[in-house]
């Protein structure tokens, strides 16, 4: 099996490591692996495995004829059987099919604002489904949009997963004490609820004024952005609120934390969960998307309302109060990440999909 996962960036987003982590994983397990970032490069372009082949397409617009012919040439040279087009990545992935119609197309869709899908209308994506082999949702009311919006009749539910070989050589040097640390790995966007999370950092000082918070994320530099920096300004939490920006070795700074937080306002199923629990740390989220179906139980984090500031404060006020609670709970969610969300199970599904779905092809075309 030869498989190419298309990304339209290497830049530290959900989608992005996705693309590179199923490039990872599958390096080890099928004949060929390949990735290919269609318009620009990024941090993550470092975590990709020597054993991955990768391509640069430098795409400069939304057709272009350059860029779609270096694609092909990949696609022949390297005999793929399955194009993984994550994303917006469909459409140069249907341009290229309709050169080489044997190769088949697998979307993956990792929508992130999945609270009302019945807003969410794309006429390029619908037209672009009927060449699409295969979907694969991440989490389950992106499936039941796919099935019952695109024209594609072979639409399956994989959760995510983490890349377990990356590591941390490269520590990072946070600020704060040690042992007092909270942490958030999200992007500066409006649907992260940046605001909620430093509202609650201003009412965990006034009792706990030695703890910190530490946020990670790309900062997109723009009117949001200075939003979050003016609140920090105005609540005087220069000394207890750090943004580091994206960084490639987040790990590093989970290993360093004590608490880890996520107050999304939507979701689809966040990688930021998942890297809480494969470090063991107790997690406060908020209840979108498929966040509870990863913490199912309050054994094994808190799932609260979103925009709920009392919530948010009491939960975190609880986990600093009550140290082995914190250490049972990232335990809890550590064995349960590792049971249902572990690379391996993962991929297992993945490569017993594709099989399914080159059987589903062929009795089509009966």
């Amino acid at each position: 099996m030869r498989v190419v996962q298309i990304i339209d960036s290497l830049e530290t987003g959900g989608a992005e490591r996705m693309a590179v982590n199923y490039a990872n994983a599958l390096s080890n397990r099928i004949t060929f692996s390949g990735l290919i970032a269609t318009r620009s490069e990024g941090m993550l372009l470092y975590n990709v495995h020597e054993k991955v082949s990768y391509q640069f397409l430098n795409k400069k617009k939304r057709i272009d004829i350059k860029a779609i012919f270096r694609l092909r040439r990949y696609l022949k040279e390297n005999k793929i059987d399955f194009i993984h087009a994550h994303s917006s990545s469909f459409f140069i992935s249907v341009l290229v099919k309709m050169t080489l119609p044997k190769i088949k197309i697998i979307w993956h869709d990792h929508y992130g604002i999945s609270q009302d899908l019945t807003l969410r209308k794309d006429i390029s994506l619908k037209l672009g489904s009927l060449f699409f082999n295969g979907i694969i949702s991440v989490n389950t009311a992106l499936k039941k949009w796919a099935e019952s919006y695109l024209f594609c009749p072979y639409v399956v539910y994989l959760p995510n997963f983490i890349d377990q070989s990356l590591n941390s050589n490269k520590k990072l040097s946070l600020f704060g004490s040690q042992g007092k640390r909270i942490v958030c790995v999200a992007n500066l966007r409006p649907q992260k609820n940046h605001e909620l999370l430093l509202r609650a950092a201003g009412l965990i000082k006034n009792k706990y004024p030695d703890w910190t918070f530490h946020l990670f994320g790309k900062d997109f530099n723009d009117s949001h952005s200075e939003k979050l920096k003016k609140i920090l300004e105005t609540s005087k939490l220069q000394s207890n609120v750090f943004f580091y920006g994206a960084v490639n070795n987040v790990v590093s700074a989970l290993e360093q934390s004590d608490i880890a937080v996520l107050t999304s306002l939507s979701e689809g199923l966040p990688l930021a969960v998942l890297e809480y629990g494969l470090q063991k740390l107790p997690v406060v989220a908020t209840n979108v998307g498929d966040i509870s179906k990863v913490i199912t139980n309050e054994k094994e984090g808190i799932i609260i309302e979103p925009n709920n500031i009392e919530e948010l404060v009491k939960s975190i006020s609880g986990l600093i109060d009550n140290e082995n609670r914190r250490k049972e709970m990232g335990e809890e969610l550590y064995k349960a990440i590792m049971s249902n969300y572990g690379e391996e199970v993962i991929i297992r599904e993945y490569i017993s999909q594709l099989k399914s779905l080159i059987n589903f092809a062929a009795l089509r075309e009966i």
